[in-house]
């Protein structure tokens, strides 16, 4: 059986065996075979499973400590929200009891369905335009209900939170450290201002071509376990987060596509670079906070060196500079950062 005595197992997973797998998954009625199967997947663990009869299923078992049981039961509602009006996600399967979340010794974990596809590799304007319309469909179901618990993107949630956790650890080398605040806090005062009376809803929150499955011609949108209550623009940003004039032209394809079911404050696509160091920021705090599982040093072997401090905090520095250039308060914009999907997706499988 698991065995979470110390907080440190349930966070690692130590005791996360197939046979634990299977165990857990029976225990909640559910009766398989003896087939476990890792899937790739960072933050928590993930397995293709198979039942008695022959149905492919995949379980979750979510990281201790991150959500709350309510707030994974959000993810869980806004999943079933959206398979209600067809919209194409993968929704969680209920155990024979009608719950979709059990527990086992400290550690949540729950069921989907088994889906292939693969991830669009990249995207013609007429794919942009029927992304653009999935989102607004998805965005129309999300606002129909609130999510009480689940957190907010916000200068606070993604900035100030981890640069507190950032100083607290010593985190920062001192030659970048003041400079690295600097700029974060440039980032966050300036996303604080453009948020100012943005409207705000379900979205999914991590919204980028590797959250994508692509099967018999339809998208089907995978992986809300970074669900949040946000601006609509940071669902089109992170599917389409160049500066180039290709990726401005998908901007608007995608936004005439979505724009058929709903309509978009297009005055919200300032955000898109504030949003962008937020994320920069967030992602360097969640490698820290993660260090101590072993999958991350093996994963990220260049985090935490001064050359990536360095690298991050010039990143920062030109986003600012980008920023005020586009304000009026600066001169000219730098060059566009050397930047790869791994630098914003914390599940990017490729470069």
């Amino acid at each position: 059986m698991i065995n979470s005595d110390t907080e440190a197992n349930t966070d690692l997973f130590l005791a996360l065996t197939p046979e634990a797998v299977l165990q857990a998954v029976e225990a909640g009625g559910v009766r398989c075979k003896p087939v476990c199967c890792p899937l790739n997947s960072f933050e928590n663990r993930v397995y293709l499973m198979e039942t008695e009869e022959d149905r492919r299923i995949v379980s979750k078992f979510y990281r201790p400590r991150r959500w709350s049981r309510e707030q994974i039961l959000e993810e869980h509602q806004f999943l079933a929200d959206l398979a209600a009006e067809d919209v194409p996600v993968c929704p969680t399967l209920p155990f024979p009891d009608g719950e979709t979340l059990k527990q086992i010794n400290g550690v949540l974990y729950c069921l989907f369905e088994a889906r292939g596809g693969r991830a669009p590799d990249e995207l013609t304007d007429a794919d942009v335009e029927r992304m653009g319309m999935l989102v607004a469909r998805m965005h129309n179901v999300a606002v129909a209900r609130p999510a009480l618990h689940r957190l907010h993107l916000t200068p606070e949630t993604y900035v100030w939170d981890d640069l507190g956790w950032l100083e607290e650890h010593d985190t920062l080398p001192a030659p970048v450290a003041g400079r690295y605040l600097d700029a974060a806090t440039y980032i966050a005062e300036i996303a604080a201002e453009y948020l100012e009376g943005v409207e705000t809803h379900r979205i999914h929150g991590d919204w980028h071509l590797g959250n994508l499955l692509l099967r018999d011609g339809v998208f089907h949108v995978l992986d809300f376990d970074d669900m949040l209550v946000g601006p609509a623009v940071q669902d089109l940003w992170l599917a389409l987060p160049g500066r180039d004039d290709h990726t401005r032209r998908q901007r608007e394809c995608f936004l005439e596509g979505y724009e058929r079911f709903r309509g978009f404050d297009r005055s919200t696509l300032r955000l898109i670079e504030p949003l962008r160091g937020m994320r920069m920021i967030h992602y360097a705090s969640w490698l820290a906070r993660r260090w101590h599982d072993p999958i991350f040093p093996r994963t990220w072997p260049h985090f935490g060196t001064d050359e990536y401090w360095e690298e991050e905090t010039g990143a920062l520095e030109d986003l600012v500079i980008y920023i005020r250039g586009a304000r009026g308060e600066g001169p000219v914009e730098p060059p566009e950062p050397a930047l790869t999907n791994k630098d914003y997706f914390f599940d990017w499988e490729g470069d």
